[in-house]
Formats: C-alpha cells, sequence, structure tokens
C-alpha cells in the first residue's frame, strides 16, 4: 500500500511540474517577444539575455547541491535552531524534486528563453545593421550563449558538489527569509478570527 502511494505521489508530481512548466514557458516567452517587440535598444536585451543566463546556473548550481547534500549535517543545524536549516533539510528530504525543479524546469526554460532573446536580437541587429549575416551572427551568438551556459553549469555542479551543504543553508534562509512575512500575516489572520 506504501509503495502505490508513494506512485501516485510520484505521478501527482509529474502532472503537476509538467503543467506548471508548459504555464511558466508561456509566461516568459510572451513577457520576453512583448518586451522585446516594443523597446529597440540592445542593451537591456543583452543584460535580460546574461540574467536569464545566470539565472539558469545559478537554479542549476542549487539543484545539484541538493542532490549533493547529506542530511546529517544540517539536521544538527537545525537542532541548534540555525535559521533556514528546517527548511534545508526538506529540500534535501525532496532533492528529487527540488533537482527536477531547479535544473530541468528553470534550467530548460531559461535555455528556450535565452535562445528566443538570441534570435530577437540577432533579428534587431541584422535591421539595424542591414550588411550584416543573419546566419553567421545568428550562429555565432548562439555558439556563445550555448558556451556561457554550458560552461557556467559546469562552473557551477563542481562548486555545487563541492560546498553542498552550504549552498543549501543558504537557500534555506533565503526562502526562510522570503516565507516570515507570509508567516506573519497567516498568524495575524488566524489571530484575528
Amino acid at each position: 500500500m506504501a509503495k502505490s502511494s508513494k506512485n501516485g505521489q510520484r505521478l501527482r508530481w509529474i502532472i503537476s511540474i509538467t503543467l506548471w512548466t508548459f504555464v511558466l514557458a508561456v509566461i516568459l516567452g510572451f513577457v520576453s517577444y512583448i518586451f522585446f517587440t516594443r523597446y529597440t535598444s540592445l542593451l537591456p536585451a543583452l543584460l535580460i539575455l546574461f540574467l536569464v543566463i545566470f539565472m539558469g546556473i545559478a537554479f542549476d548550481l542549487v539543484g545539484t547541491a541538493a542532490a549533493a547534500a547529506s542530511e546529517v549535517p544540517l539536521n544538527a543545524k537545525a537542532s541548534r535552531k540555525v535559521p533556514g536549516a528546517r527548511r534545508a533539510v526538506y529540500l534535501v528530504k525532496h532533492a528529487d524534486q527540488v533537482a527536477n525543479f531547479c535544473n530541468d524546469v528553470v534550467g530548460d526554460i531559461s535555455g528556450i528563453v535565452s535562445g528566443t532573446i538570441t534570435a530577437l536580437i540577432v533579428v534587431k541587429l541584422v535591421a539595424a545593421f542591414p550588411g550584416l549575416s543573419e546566419l553567421a551572427l545568428g550562429i555565432i551568438l548562439t555558439a556563445l550563449v550555448a558556451a556561457l551556459t554550458v560552461g557556467g553549469k559546469a562552473w557551477g555542479k563542481a562548486i555545487a558538489i563541492n560546498y553542498c551543504t552550504d549552498i543549501i543553508l543558504l537557500v534555506g534562509k533565503i526562502i526562510t527569509k522570503l516565507e516570515s512575512p507570509f508567516d506573519s500575516m497567516a498568524l495575524r489572520r488566524r489571530d484575528s478570527r
């Protein structure tokens, strides 16, 4: 019975993450398209492109750290009430889901969005400088984005494996800080009843 329950939970996670990925990809693709069709300056486009690449690298680092981290040192920190440690333990216990979300969902979406942004940058550059070869520029920029992404993720994986406990604890602290205002709002709502 426990195996059936575990399989049901896994199936729900797969369906949920598939739907969320679709929704996030549509939203980010639409926002990227709207932004780039309204603004003509290349500097913001390049900054957003590098931000998207960095986001993919950072989330890949977190997903790898969650998979590599051990619960033991985090449980010790949680028992000493170290801020964020309880959330970090939760992340390690659910490392498969954390890695799936960070490495696959965010990583793949950032790859797709960076490809879309790169294509739009190529179109804008060719429109601004008609003598440029769209094919050559597209190949060079795509190769540059791919190299930055893969190289950044390789660098991030090395850091994640060597400092997995510290990284997951930091992520736990960040999540705890982000949850704090919502926790206090829920507490106030509950107390007002």
